[in-house]
């Protein structure tokens, strides 16, 4: 009898402990919908991360929104547009425009750098060359433009590399005659749309991101790492360079400063649903899951990705943890 009594209680140990834990295990897969807001030039990857993703957890239904990063930061902050994540390809402007009152924290995910790129359709394409670049983009008729600085890093990063030119070359008045030659139709808002001028013929060069060249299987002309913001150790060199873009609020400026090309990421603070986003980025920053395929896109991810501060670090969700390092 008192054996029977004590497996009886250890029966309801047990089973008040399931009862406990089981709510955890049926409400632990994320599901619902996750709105995703991303720089246009992380399209391509962003489209196969949420197949993957998405296979992992089929109950969440992942709606993405690409575009240039500050015009995608400014619907969420002017806007109020709602969104779950948003991914930058400058981290500054997540930094500037999100932290504090929208976002706490921001991941520093992955690298990229600027490449001109073009096709066969491109006039002088048999002779353009890493030296004689800027001489071809100077040249009458040559149609050649970039994105948008005041909605897409890209553009002025793309004017960043020009200044940057001029100084390495030693060629003084440089930027001005480029920018001469490169009438104001020809900036787009945001740099993915270039991509489809160069393929119809309508644009002979534009500036893009590597992994967007790649990507998009255009033929493209790499610069020196002193001029092409792509290597964080030339830093104080693109620090040369400055962008005068339009603030948070109309009427106002505020500068870019060359720096490296770092791509950000966050969830926001009025995040809907906050286990997907948690969910998303656990795979994001996993090197064999989201940043795995950022680098077989032609996208070098940081592994591991990194925040600046212990301070930031310690607000970040603790899945997050094992794939993320202190470091500027």
């Amino acid at each position: 009898m008192k054996k029977l009594v004590n497996l009886m209680k250890r029966k309801s140990i047990i089973f008040v402990a399931l009862m406990v834990l089981l709510p955890f295990s049926v409400f632990a897969e994320p599901q619902g919908k996750l709105i995703i807001f991303h720089a246009g030039s992380l399209t391509v990857p962003f489209a196969k991360i949420e197949k993957d993703f998405e296979a992992k957890y089929p109950k969440v239904d992942v709606l993405r929104e690409g575009g240039g990063s500050t015009k995608m930061a400014r619907m969420i902050s002017e806007l109020h547009k709602p969104a779950d994540i948003i991914a930058s390809a400058d981290f500054n402007v997540i930094d500037k425009t999100l932290i504090p009152e929208y976002a706490v924290w921001n991941i520093r995910f992955a690298t990229n750098q600027l490449v001109l790129c073009y096709t066969d359709k491109s006039r002088f394409a048999n002779q353009i060359t890493a030296n004689n670049w800027y001489e071809i983009l100077g040249r009458k008729g040559v149609i050649w433009g970039h994105s948008d600085p005041n909605l897409d890093p890209c553009g002025y990063r793309s004017l960043m590399v020009l200044q940057l030119a001029e100084k390495y070359y030693k060629l003084s008045g440089l930027y001005d005659r480029l920018i001469s030659n490169r009438p104001e139709k020809n900036v787009r808002p945001k740099s993915v749309e270039l991509v489809s001028l160069l393929k119809t013929g309508n644009m002979d060069y534009a500036w893009e991101y590597l992994s967007v060249a790649v990507q998009q299987g255009l033929k493209y002309i790499t610069l020196p790492d002193e001029i092409n913001l792509g290597n964080y150790n030339n830093d104080e060199f693109y620090q040369q360079a400055t962008v005068k873009v339009t603030g948070k609020k109309p009427g106002t400026w505020m500068t870019r400063t060359g720096k490296s090309c770092t791509y950000g990421i966050t969830i926001l603070k009025n995040v809907q649903n906050p286990e997907a986003a948690e969910a998303f980025l656990e795979y994001l920053v996993d090197p064999n899951g989201g940043l795995k395929t950022l680098k077989n896109m032609g996208q070098p991810p940081f592994i591991p990705c990194r925040v600046p501060t212990e301070k930031m670090k310690s607000h970040l969700p603790l899945s997050l943890l094992k794939w993320i390092e202190v470091k500027n």
